[in-house]
């Protein structure tokens, strides 16, 4: 039975560090989503991983998200194609497999403004290595997901071992 613990122990550690290590990216950074943000600029500074969410930050009722099932959809801004809609003004889309995903404003008029952003996920293993020096729309930092990587294993082993007797 001691066994089925720890190895009950050890997958719960790995879930629990992996999901730490996700990030949470405001998409716009510090401006949000909003008209006057350059998203091409900020996506650009960006590395999206499976397992990061995507936060929309917004005035509820001045704007809101749909996400568009096509690249056609994007380029022309043809919102009526949307394949989901959020309206909150604090709308969080979760990244659960790699791929090209396509968002929009909803309000008239926004998307053909520039009020649209093409959001490409990479496998969490094969991500490339950031380019941005500023990590101010991402929530977590590489001091913080270093430490979560190698600190948190290392102290549950010692707990399990100090805990729980193999012999």
């Amino acid at each position: 039975m001691g066994h089925m613990n720890t190895i009950f122990l050890v997958l719960v550690s790995v879930f629990i560090t992996k999901e730490a290590l996700a990030a949470q990216h405001v998409v716009g950074g510090s401006q949000g989503w909003d008209a006057s943000t350059d998203f091409n600029s900020w996506v650009s500074g960006q590395t999206f991983k499976v397992g990061d969410q995507l936060a929309f930050k917004y005035t509820s009722g001045l704007h809101s998200v749909v996400e568009l099932g096509s690249e056609s959809a994007y380029k022309n801004c043809n919102i009526g194609s949307a394949v989901n809609s959020m309206n909150t003004g604090s709308d969080v889309v979760k990244l659960n497999k790699p791929g090209t995903r396509y968002f929009a404003c909803g309000t008239l008029g926004h998307c053909g403004q520039g009020m649209k952003v093409k959001i490409t996920t990479v496998s969490a293993g094969n991500a490339p290595a950031s380019t941005s020096s500023s990590s101010s729309s991402t929530t977590t930092s590489s001091a913080a997901s270093a430490s979560l990587t190698f600190v948190f294993p290392l102290v549950l082993t010692y707990c399990i071992f100090s805990h729980f007797s193999f012999f």
